[in-house]
């Protein structure tokens, strides 16, 4: 019995660091591509004139002059139009 039970925890120890070798494999290959086409890709995220660009997490990037050229959604009347009846089309199809 004592045979079977060390088989069975050899094959569990070989099993699970064939799948911990393979996950770790597998994220130092993700990061690897991503970085490559983060450095190879040019960025297509173009603000419009005038708006502040967004960071990498959503935030508008902080600038030594902040607020003080900047227009805001309510400054663009088209802007405000657009998005004013997108979230009326978004609330009509919810209900």
């Amino acid at each position: 019995m004592s045979n079977l039970l060390a088989e069975g925890l050899n094959l569990a120890m070989f099993g699970m660091g064939f799948v911990f070798s393979f996950l770790l494999m597998l994220v130092v290959l993700t990061t690897a591509m991503s970085a490559i086409l983060r450095r190879f890709t040019p960025s297509t995220a173009v603000a419009p004139k005038g708006y502040a660009s967004s960071g990498r997490n959503g935030r508008a990037a902080a600038s030594p002059r902040a607020g003080s050229n900047q227009q805001t959604v309510a400054d663009d009347p088209r802007l405000l139009a657009v998005i004013t009846a997108a979230i009326r089309k978004h609330r009509s199809d919810v209900k």
